[in-house]
C-alpha cells in the first residue's frame, strides 16, 4: 500500500514538473536588430525555415540581438538550431562559428561546429533573474555561421525535434500561429515571383486593368538582376513578329551590363519604382509562397510565409503565374513537368545525350576582389578542398564559369551546391592570398563580394500544351500562337573538362556550347500549364526541353514572356476564361494586345548590351 502510495505521488510530481516547464522559442530571423547579419530564405522548402546567415567573406560581422520575455525567472537550458556547413567536404569543427550571449553573458562553447546535418547543438544552463533580456548572436568568423532559432526550457533533456514536419508543428504551438492562413487579399492574378518575368507579368497586367499580388521571397526585385546575385540582362528586345514587346523593360531593366558588378549597376530602384507606380499592384515583398488551396484542377489560393515574421497569409484569385523560376507553384499544385536533359529519340534533339539523365545546368556564386592599396590579409581557409600551384585559379573574380550542381537536385539540396560555391571561392582565395609562390597580384586584395544568394539556371520546367524543342528553333518551325521572340543561341552549360581533371566529379567551373538560332517567337502553348487550368508561367520554368532552355533562360526574354502573360490574364478576365481559352478563342485578342505592346512608346532602346550573337554581335554568356 505504501509503496502504491509513493509511486502515485511520484507521478503526480512528475506531472506538476511538467505543468509548469517554462519556455522560450524565438526564431533569429526574427530578431529586431540583425547587425551585419542576413536573411537567408533560400532553402526553405528543404529545412522549414530561413534562418541568419554571418556573411562576412571571413570578416566577423556586427552581432544580431533581440529584446525577449522569459514566460519566467529561474534556469533554463538552451539550445540552438544550427549547421556545421562545410562537414560534407570535411569532418571535424567547422568555420562557422559564433556565439549565444544572453544579457551580454556568453552561454556555453562555440556553436556552428558540430554534427554533418541541421541540429539543435547544445548552449548549456543559464539562470534567468529578470524575465526581460537580450539574447544575442555574436560572429566569431566571418564564414558563414548561421542559426535558425535559439530555444530556452526550463526541463532538461527537452530537446526539439530535428525532422521538418515535426519541427513545424513545434514552431507553431509555441509561436502561436493559427492552423489556416487568414486571406490577406482577392485579386484577379497572382503573380509568385519577382524576377524580371514576375515584374514583367505583373505590371503587364495591371496596365490592362487586372488587380495584381505580386509576391517576392527577397526585400529586392530583381531576381537573378537583383544586386543580390548581379547577373546582367541577355538577348534582344523589339525583334521577331511582336517589335512593341520588350519596351516594358526600357522603363525599369538596367541601363548598363555586366556580371559580378558593384550594386549600383543593377538599378533595384528602378524596379522598386516600377511596381510602386501601378496602382494595380500590391506587392507582398519577403514573402515566399509554401503551399497551394486546390479546388479541382484549379489553384484557389497561394498560402505564403515571411521570411522573418513566420506570418502566413493566403492570397486567393481565379489566376495565378508561376515566375519562380523552380516552377514551386506549379509542382505544389501537382502540374506535369519535367527536370533533367530528355534523351535524342524523345524530340529529336541532335544535342540532347542518347539516354536521358538528370543533369541540369548549375547555379553560380559569383565574387569580385578589390584593390586595397596596400597588403592585406586573409586567414587560413582548408575545409576539404586541396589546391596547389597547378590547379588553383588565378583571377580576382568570378562570375558565370563559376558554376555548381549540374548533377545534384537543386530543388532538394541547393543549400549543399550554394555551400560548395561558397567553399570553393574562399579556398581558393585563401590559397592565392597564403600559399601561391608568386601572389604580387593578390597581396593588396581583399574580397569586396561574393554573392550568397546563387544564380539558378536550370530546375523544373512545367509542361504546357506545347513543349518547345530544338528542331523548332533550328527550323524555324512558326507555330500560329507565336509570342516573343527569343534571339540567345541554344547556350548550355557543361562541367569545364579542366576543371574535371582536378576535381573529378566535384566540378565548379563550366564551359558553354552554342548553336545559334535566327530569332524565334515562343508559343503561347508554352505559357500555361497542361493540367493545372488556371496557372500561367514565364520565366526559365515554362514548357521547353533542356536544349531549347538554353535560349529562352536569358532574362530579357523571359521579360518579354511575362508581358504576354499579363496580356492573357487581361483577356481571361475580360471573357471569365481559361488561359487555354485565350489560345482557343481569343488568339486574335492576344495577338492584337502583342501588337500594341504596354511598355510606354517613343523612349529610346536603353538595352543593347549582351544582346547575343543571334545576329552576328559578341555573346557575353550568363
Amino acid at each position: 500500500m505504501r509503496k502504491n502510495v509513493l509511486f502515485v505521488f511520484l507521478l503526480a510530481s512528475c506531472y506538476v514538473a511538467a505543468i509548469h516547464a517554462a519556455d522560450l522559442f524565438v526564431e533569429a530571423e526574427s530578431f529586431k536588430n540583425k547587425g551585419g547579419w542576413v536573411v537567408d530564405q533560400q532553402f526553405m522548402d528543404q529545412m522549414g525555415s530561413s534562418y541568419l546567415l554571418a556573411h562576412g567573406m571571413g570578416t566577423p560581422v556586427n552581432d544580431a540581438y533581440t529584446e525577449v520575455m522569459f514566460p519566467e525567472t529561474g534556469t533554463y537550458y538552451a539550445y540552438v538550431r544550427t549547421y556545421n556547413w562545410t562537414s560534407p567536404w570535411k569532418e571535424g569543427e567547422g568555420p562557422g562559428k559564433f556565439a549565444l550571449y544572453v544579457n551580454n553573458k556568453k552561454v556555453g562553447l562555440p556553436l556552428g561546429t558540430e554534427g554533418k546535418a541541421w541540429m539543435w547543438q547544445s548552449v548549456g544552463k543559464i539562470k534567468i533573474k529578470d524575465a526581460k533580456a537580450v539574447i544575442c548572436l555574436r560572429d566569431l568568423t566571418g564564414f558563414d555561421g548561421r542559426c535558425d532559432a535559439v530555444y530556452f526550457t526550463t526541463e532538461k533533456n527537452q530537446i526539439p525535434p530535428s525532422e521538418v514536419k515535426e519541427l513545424e508543428s513545434f514552431r507553431r504551438k509555441l509561436l502561436k500561429f493559427p492552423d489556416k492562413a487568414p486571406v490577406a487579399g482577392k485579386y484577379d492574378l497572382v503573380v509568385v515571383g519577382g524576377g524580371i518575368a514576375g515584374i514583367s507579368a505583373a505590371v503587364s497586367a495591371a496596365r490592362l486593368g487586372c488587380r495584381v499580388a505580386l509576391i517576392n521571397d527577397r526585400p529586392v526585385l530583381g531576381g537573378n538582376n537583383s544586386s543580390e546575385v548581379r547577373v546582367h540582362l541577355g538577348g534582344r528586345i523589339e525583334i521577331g513578329p511582336y517589335p512593341a514587346l520588350g519596351n516594358l523593360q526600357k522603363e525599369f531593366a538596367p541601363k548598363q551590363g555586366g556580371n559580378a558588378k558593384p550594386a549600383e549597376y543593377y538599378e533595384d530602384v528602378r524596379k522598386d519604382e516600377i511596381v510602386a507606380a501601378e496602382k494595380n499592384i500590391t506587392l507582398y515583398a519577403n514573402f515566399r509562397a509554401i503551399k497551394v488551396e486546390m479546388n479541382g484542377q484549379k489553384i484557389q489560393s497561394v498560402i505564403a510565409k515571411h521570411i522573418e515574421s513566420g506570418e502566413e497569409i493566403a492570397l486567393e484569385a481565379p489566376l495565378f503565374s508561376d515566375c519562380t523560376g523552380d516552377g514551386t507553384i506549379g509542382f505544389l499544385a501537382g502540374a506535369d513537368y519535367r527536370m533533367g536533359r530528355e534523351s535524342k529519340n524523345e524530340f529529336g534533339e541532335s544535342t540532347a545525350p542518347d539516354k536521358a539523365d538528370q543533369q541540369i545546368m548549375g547555379a553560380s556564386v559569383q565574387w569580385y576582389s578589390e584593390d586595397k592599396g596596400k597588403a592585406t590579409g586573409f586567414p587560413e581557409f582548408d575545409y576539404g578542398m586541396n589546391f596547389t600551384e597547378q590547379n588553383c585559379e588565378k583571377v580576382v573574380m568570378g562570375e558565370w564559369t563559376w558554376e555548381t550542381g549540374m548533377n545534384v537536385d537543386q530543388t532538394k539540396n541547393f543549400e549543399y551546391v550554394r555551400d560548395y560555391g561558397l567553399l570553393v571561392v574562399y579556398s581558393n582565395w585563401s590559397f592565392l592570398k597564403n600559399h601561391l609562390r608568386e601572389n604580387t597580384q593578390y597581396r593588396n586584395r581583399s574580397l569586396g563580394w561574393v554573392a550568397y544568394i546563387s544564380g539558378k539556371r536550370e530546375t523544373r520546367r512545367l509542361l504546357g500544351d506545347y513543349i518547345l524543342k530544338e528542331d523548332d528553333l533550328v527550323k524555324s518551325v512558326v507555330h500560329e500562337d507565336a509570342t516573343a521572340a527569343t534571339t540567345w543561341t541554344i547556350d548550355l552549360h557543361y562541367p569545364n573538362p579542366k576543371n574535371t581533371a582536378h576535381f573529378p566529379g566535384r566540378e565548379f567551373k563550366s564551359i558553354a556550347k552554342h548553336i545559334k538560332i535566327h530569332p524565334y517567337p515562343v508559343p503561347y502553348r508554352c505559357l500555361y500549364s497542361r493540367n493545372i487550368d488556371n496557372l500561367f508561367m514565364a520565366g526559365r520554368n515554362i514548357s521547353v526541353t533542356h536544349v531549347a532552355l538554353g535560349t529562352t533562360r536569358v532574362m530579357r526574354t523571359t521579360g518579354m514572356l511575362g508581358e504576354v502573360v499579363g496580356m492573357a490574364a487581361s483577356l481571361c478576365k475580360k471573357h471569365n476564361i481559361t488561359p487555354r481559352g485565350v489560345y482557343y478563342y481569343h488568339l486574335e485578342d492576344l495577338k492584337t494586345l502583342m501588337k500594341k505592346g504596354i511598355g510606354k512608346t517613343g523612349l529610346p532602346n536603353n538595352q543593347q548590351y549582351n544582346q547575343g550573337s543571334t545576329l552576328g554581335e559578341k555573346q557575353n554568356i550568363n
